[in-house]
């Protein structure tokens, strides 16, 4: 894009073209699109891994801005152009905030200049499994048609792959303030069958992953993100309630129908991609005996 584009006001009243337009991208520039909880530990690592980096932060609003910027990324708003596309653009943001998912997925790989990565965080949902059995990187996904929620992340990943980029496919986030096992144990009674298997990882892990992808700048593949330690409802409550890092008791799930989970796999990205995730499971990140 050419340099001459107006400058885009940040919440504090700086302009991401005088933050950014030194009239030259560094080679290891990065756009993340949705810097929330995940986006912002990506950012963190990447300053790690690549001091003197620019790192921007495209938002819906400007709620967090100054938070933003005090971690080093400069924030701007959906919508306004950028002066110079960037090497690497990671899209963290969730569906749930927009009319058209593949389409902000579309206009955030128009930002990258091809040279580095370009990759979308998806999710583990679209894979058809439901029988608590295991299910690998090219297992078969929900066809096209049968349900809006899977649609809609399918759609993205067209997008991006199409683009040349990849995709990561992730389990369940967490952390020990934010996961399944926070909005349970504030319930405390939970009509959910317990035998359904869930597929968990830590965000930091996440967070190494999605970098280590980046830094291998391959083109339109899917990989998966997971801990290799499928569990089921019940067992996570479990050990959070063994683990005594929460002040409350979970009780108990009292259901006994809806669908059962899957057994996630990514040995296959493992293996390629040479990563191995910081907490191997969610017992080992609590502290307890798997």
């Amino acid at each position: 894009m050419a340099s001459s584009s107006s400058p885009i006001e940040t919440s504090s009243g700086s302009s991401l073209n005088a933050a950014t337009s030194s009239n030259v991208v560094g080679m290891n520039d990065l756009l993340i699109v949705g810097p929330g909880v995940l986006g912002r530990i990506i950012a963190k690592m990447w300053q790690q891994e690549f001091p003197g980096s620019k790192i921007l932060g495209q938002t819906m609003s400007t709620d967090h801005h100054s938070e933003l910027a005090e971690l080093g990324i400069v924030p701007f708003l959906k919508g306004s152009p950028l002066s110079d596309k960037v090497p690497y653009v990671i899209f963290c943001a969730p569906p749930s905030r927009t009319e058209d998912y593949p389409g902000d997925v579309r206009i955030a790989g128009s930002n990258w200049n091809g040279e580095g990565s370009f990759l979308f965080t998806s999710s583990t949902a679209p894979y058809d499994k439901y029988d608590n059995d295991w299910c690998y990187e090219d297992s078969p996904v929900v066809p096209l048609g049968r349900s809006p929620r899977t649609d809609v992340l399918l759609k993205a990943e067209n997008v991006a792959l199409e683009a040349g980029g990849c995709v990561l496919r992730l389990a369940g986030l967490y952390k020990e303030d934010r996961g399944a096992h926070t909005y349970w144990l504030a319930k405390g009674i939970v009509d959910a069958r317990p035998d359904h298997i869930l597929n968990l990882i830590h965000y930091e892990d996440a967070a190494s992953l999605s970098i280590a992808i980046m830094k291998k700048r391959l083109r339109s593949r899917i990989f998966v993100g997971c801990d290799n330690h499928p569990l089921s409802r019940q067992e996570i409550m479990d050990c959070g309630n063994r683990c005594g890092k929460f002040n409350k008791k979970f009780e108990a799930f009292i259901g006994t129908d809806g669908p059962l989970g899957k057994k996630m796999n990514n040995s296959k990205t493992r293996e390629e991609i040479g990563w191995e995730p910081k907490y191997p499971s969610f017992p080992a990140f609590l502290g307890l005996e798997d």
